[in-house]
């Protein structure tokens, strides 16, 4: 089918319009969260927080100081997460419980607002997404082999703090640099997908997935959004979730259900390199939470069943 000039016209600007709307979106979150955090961290604040979850992190079968870890990547992103498991005194056991509790939890202020934007409870997404790792984090602490805790991953090496003028300017540029790339994906992500529409391409994806999707408990339709946000992960996928809920392609209840899959299970690509690159073993960082997203879709289809006016989508 040869791409006329119109069709291009139309890719060209509904690719635009898709771009600056999603970037715009994210960066007004993304931006004074991330500035809040740095303030936090630099003011020892978040240090102080972290010394009231030392009990839980005990539980976990960690040392207390983990408990910074998880809120690095709690309240930003995987990247900061594993910038301060780089200083603490871990082993292979350790960072596999604390990636995998990350993987299902970071990034949780924005990631949450997309969540929300698509039908979901912002508080429901947020307290799953806690809960879940906090789970896994147990289960990962009876089932994880014994000889992993022998094998030393991170020696101490104590941050440094910066004076405030330079830590401000170093969070300036990371941030500039994060926006740029956000853009980029972004830009990159919604030309792939008004291409995909405009040779129909979406069709077929969705009937390629559709036994995969059957498994996971969501609809046939979701499999093209499926493989974006297990790629490329929720923020930079935004633009797809959020234009496929504002054109109609997915109601608020498949966007909700989406969700509590996608929560647990989400950027298998980019965020699992990420932690393998550190030699954290794939299988562990990828399979329990593929099951755990399983279990968690197939408890709310039978919450839905049972409890129908319950936690609708849609609410807060």
């Amino acid at each position: 089918m040869p791409i006329s000039r119109d069709m291009l016209a139309t890719i060209g600007k509904k690719t635009l319009d898709r771009t600056v709307a999603t970037s715009l979106f994210l960066i007004k979150i993304m931006v004074p969260v991330s500035l809040v955090v740095t303030l936090l961290g630099w003011s020892g604040f978040l240090q102080i927080i972290a010394g009231w979850l030392k009990p839980l992190m005990h539980v976990l079968g960690l040392p207390g100081e983990a408990a910074l870890v998880y809120l690095s990547g709690a309240l930003l992103n995987n990247y900061s997460a594993i910038a301060v498991m780089s200083t603490l005194e871990l082993s292979v056991r350790d960072a596999t419980i604390l990636a995998v509790m990350c993987l299902i939890s970071h990034n949780l202020i924005v990631e949450t607002t997309v969540m929300k934007s698509i039908g979901s409870s912002a508080l429901k997404m947020a307290l799953l997404r806690i809960g879940t790792a906090l789970v896994a984090g147990l289960l990962l602490n009876l089932v994880l082999p014994a000889e992993m805790a022998t094998m030393p991953l991170f020696a101490r090496t104590p941050p440094r703090t910066l004076p405030f003028v330079e830590m401000l300017t170093a969070w300036g540029w990371s941030t500039i640099q994060l926006i740029a790339k956000i853009v980029l994906y972004i830009a990159v992500l919604m030309l792939v997908q008004s291409l995909l529409e405009a040779f129909d391409v979406m069709e077929m994806l969705s009937k390629v997935f559709r036994p995969l999707m059957a498994v996971f408990g969501l609809d046939a339709s979701m499999g093209f959004l499926w493989v974006v946000i297990n790629v490329v992960g929720y923020a930079y996928g935004a633009g797809i979730v959020k234009a496929a809920k504002e054109e109609g392609r997915m109601t608020l209840q498949q966007g909700d259900l989406f969700n509590h899959h996608a929560a647990i299970s989400h950027s298998l690509v980019e965020d699992t390199v990420l932690y393998a690159a550190l030699s954290l073993p794939v299988f562990w960082l990828v399979v329990p939470r593929l099951l755990l997203s399983i279990v968690v879709v197939w408890l709310e289809r039978l919450r839905r069943h049972y409890f129908r006016r319950m936690m609708t989508a849609g609410t807060i």
